[in-house]
């Protein structure tokens, strides 16, 4: 059955022709992780900018004596995330931020250290005794991810070298060897201290284990400092090491680098690390992602341009972007244009592309419009993600058609059983959420009748407001046929 007879039907609801396009939300693959997510306000594919970024002095990255390219090496891998999802977290890193100094812990003997006792292992390492790993064996500590990182921050503040400390770490907790945080920080001493053989030794290791580094290995570059010229200068010294050691290092490190530039909004020196870096569609992406979430989309079309100029074929992910800056800005004739260019240009749209116009009519109370967009969809054989979904359910809360969002669940549970659970279980949310505690006890009820796992925080959410709203009763009745589903072996995962 076609879905658009199959929603007529159901949901009797007009379908009109199809003008505009539109603004996309920050949506991610359905897992049980993600579920809470569904739950919350409304998410927009918003790229907020970073805030602004104390730089300390910086030292210039100096050419690493070697024959062998595999040593000459700097490696990170900031934006494997950019890689493995169209829209990674919007949170932008701030180098510098000494915020990050309340979240460290340490455990000792089982119980968590003090940060007397963590700033005690830097001053110990700072004293650069001869018998530091002997005394750091002594403190008989069990350093956390979170408090390495502190240490190896102020360390690197101070231009303190952290080598011996690293190695320490590497035979006393082997578990950080590989870790991105860890190995990065220690390049990035290496890169303060200007010691770049010590660096090209650990580089080497690193590729030879494989260990991606992140944007944190390049604290020493500088980046906004008064000499344009030295910032290039430092700059291409350290694309050309990327460049020579290629593979899966040289390119995560020449993401993360350009991650790096767009974060502090250096984009003529992300622009700069492209032109002298391979050609490859995931670094403009990383551009033209870092210029959306400053909400630039004429820089972002500017990106564009250059890009096929150049012989690099944009894909959906690059127009995703594009798109969604544009309409973010009330620009909706320019995204008209734009995906006439994306369909152009052989590019088809993907489940992201559909799913960017469907929120921005759901936000819009455009329902109408929205579904012509999911037949759109259908049509295109795309299977609809959860959150396109969730956004209809929402948007017809937002015109408190509360029975057609039943229905549309109740639908959907039926085309598409995998997202069943979490249909129902928003449903219930949005229900408790407007205090309605009654209706998300049925409807929680309802799914538990059919063999469907509610959300597991829905579920306790709406059983202690029905109890502070005085219905034990009904409280009482969801928990018994909820502990009734859960020892069933055969019951659905919510």
């Amino acid at each position: 059955m076609e879905i658009s007879y199959l929603f007529r039907r159901n949901l009797n609801l007009r379908h009109f022709p199809i003008t505009h396009y539109c603004l996309s939300s920050l949506l991610f693959s359905v897992s049980s992780k993600s579920v809470p997510f569904l739950f919350s306000s409304p998410q927009t594919l918003l790229f907020p900018k970073p805030s602004p970024t104390p730089i300390l002095s910086f030292h210039q990255f100096h050419s690493i004596s070697s024959s062998d390219s595999s040593a000459s090496l700097v490696s990170l891998n900031g934006s494997t995330s950019f890689l493995s999802t169209a829209y990674p977290s919007s949170q932008i890193f701030n180098m510098y931020d000494f915020r990050w100094f309340r979240s460290f812990s340490v455990s000792v003997s089982g119980l968590m250290a003090s940060r007397k006792q963590a700033l005690e292992v830097v001053s110990l390492i700072r004293s650069g005794q001869n018998d530091l790993e002997s005394k750091l064996d002594g403190m008989n500590v069990s350093l956390s991810e979170a408090s390495l990182n502190t240490i190896f921050r102020i360390l690197n503040s101070e231009k303190v070298s952290a080598l011996r400390f690293f190695y320490w770490i590497r035979e006393s907790h082997p578990q950080f060897y590989h870790n991105s945080d860890i190995c990065s920080f220690v390049i990035d001493n290496c890169g303060r201290l200007d010691d770049f053989d010590s660096a090209a030794s650990l580089l080497n290791d690193f590729k030879l284990h494989g260990i991606r580094l992140n944007h944190r290995a390049f604290g020493f570059v500088p980046v906004m400092i008064s000499s344009k010229a030295a910032t290039k200068k430092s700059i291409c010294k350290v694309v050309e090491v990327l460049n020579r050691i290629g593979g899966s290092c040289g390119v995560s490190g020449i993401h993360a680098l350009i991650e790096m530039l767009c974060a502090l909004e250096s984009f003529e020196m992300a622009k700069y690390v492209i032109a002298k870096a391979e050609k490859r569609l995931s670094n403009y992406n990383i551009l033209i992602r870092g210029q959306c979430r400053k909400g630039d989309f004429e820089g972002a079309r500017e990106i564009l341009d250059w890009m096929i100029k150049v012989g690099c074929n944009p894909n959906s992910q690059t127009f995703n972007n594009i798109l969604s800056c544009l309409c973010k800005n009330d620009k909706v004739a320019e995204a008209c244009q734009l995906l006439e260019q994306m369909l152009e240009s052989g590019c088809p749209p993907d489940a992201v592309t559909f799913e960017i116009f469907i929120c921005y009519y759901c936000g819009l109370g455009r329902l109408d419009m929205a579904f012509e967009w999911l037949n759109k969809m259908d049509s295109s054989g795309i299977e609809p993600r959860v959150t396109t979904h969730a956004a209809f359910v929402k948007g017809y809360f937002k015109l408190q058609q509360y029975e057609e969002a039943h229905n549309y669940v109740v639908v959907c549970g039926d085309k598409y059983k995998q997202v069943s659970n979490i249909l129902y279980s928003l449903l219930a949310s949005l229900h408790r959420k407007r205090g309605k505690p009654v209706i998300a006890q049925s409807i929680l009820s309802e799914m538990i009748e059919k063999g469907l796992k509610p959300n597991f925080a829905v579920y306790m959410t709406v059983t202690k407001q029905l109890q502070k709203s005085g219905r034990e009763d009904l409280a009482g009745t969801l928990k018994s046929s909820f502990s009734s589903l859960i020892s069933q072996p055969s019951a659905n995962n919510g």
